[in-house]
């Protein structure tokens, strides 16, 4: 590597380990003590996350393990040699699985159907039992801040829903809990450093080749906006942390039959109406600050 690249690759590091430590900090992801399961998936996001994680796991004030968990979905012509020797030389502790799920994807899904869907579902399957078979107390995901927004546009946009991808989530049967230490990061940053690392990237063959994707519409829309409005990303991440229940129309989070049709104070009236709700209040009405 040039003494250029290694600038460069600085310079993105540090970026990155700052929005990493900054979302860890904020929403609790890692504690003392616990045992981390790294998905790797081959990709550059994987990737650069285990590599921040190891930076952090060595600098850290608190101590926690890392395991490398890699899911061979059988996939043809997939390359199973790349991720054993990638690690094996950086010392990570690692296991991968052998799953057919490439097969099963095939025959339940019409040719030139979308994929993701059963994919995930069957993917997410293996990999929460593997976190509960290895004594994992988290599961990191490499999903950054533009996967977030994607995928509250694709809810908004297709299903109807206010939702995105939370940074720290439990999983439906409560055994798991998912982090995304990425969230505060940008993929075009993530796509430079992992550039600088020259990693071994695994292409997928199912997802990654569909080029119909809504989700890649979406990518394109905020792609677009960006050229108009420069800060359109960052103001859209701060929004899923500032969200104003009373100004919504969902009934189960603000009780509007409660307001009054006559002239009363706003504030003692919106304050009543929330009561009721004040937990998810508090958690959701205080503004995250992004320092990336």
């Amino acid at each position: 590597m040039s003494e250029n690249t290694q600038s460069i690759a600085e310079k993105f590091k540090q970026k990155l380990l700052r929005g990493v430590g900054t979302a860890i900090a904020d929403f609790n992801m890692i504690e003392d003590g616990d045992r981390v399961m790294v998905c790797l998936s081959g990709g550059k996001d994987s990737y650069t996350l285990l590599t921040l994680l190891l930076d952090l796991q060595r600098r850290a004030p608190v101590r926690f393990e890392l395991l490398a968990v890699n899911l061979d979905q059988k996939q043809p012509g997939f390359p199973e040699h790349v991720l054993p020797e990638y690690l094996t030389a950086l010392g990570v502790p690692f296991r991968v699985i052998e799953r057919d799920t490439y097969s099963v994807v095939k025959a339940i899904i019409p040719e030139g159907k979308t994929t993701c869907s059963l994919c995930s579902r069957l993917r997410r399957g293996i990999l929460y039992n593997t976190a509960v078979d290895e004594r994992c107390t988290k599961i990191a995901l490499g999903h950054h801040a533009d996967d977030i927004l994607q995928t509250f546009l694709l809810n908004l946009f297709f299903s109807g829903s206010l939702k995105a991808m939370p940074p720290a989530l439990r999983s439906d049967d409560g055994r798991n809990m998912i982090i995304r230490p990425l969230a505060y990061c940008w993929e075009s940053d993530v796509a430079k450093f992992a550039e600088t690392q020259q990693y071994p990237i695994i292409p997928c063959d199912l997802c990654g080749s569909q080029e119909n994707l809504k989700r890649k519409r979406v990518k394109r829309l905020i792609d677009e906006l960006q050229g108009e409005i420069p800060e359109v990303r960052l103001s859209m991440l701060k929004a899923l942390a500032n969200v104003r229940p009373s100004q919504l129309l969902d009934r189960r989070l603000f009780d509007f039959g409660s307001l009054s049709g006559d002239r009363a104070n706003l504030a003692d009236e919106l304050d009543g109406a929330l009561r009721a709700h004040r937990d998810l209040t508090v958690a959701t009405l205080v503004p995250v600050t992004l320092n990336v």
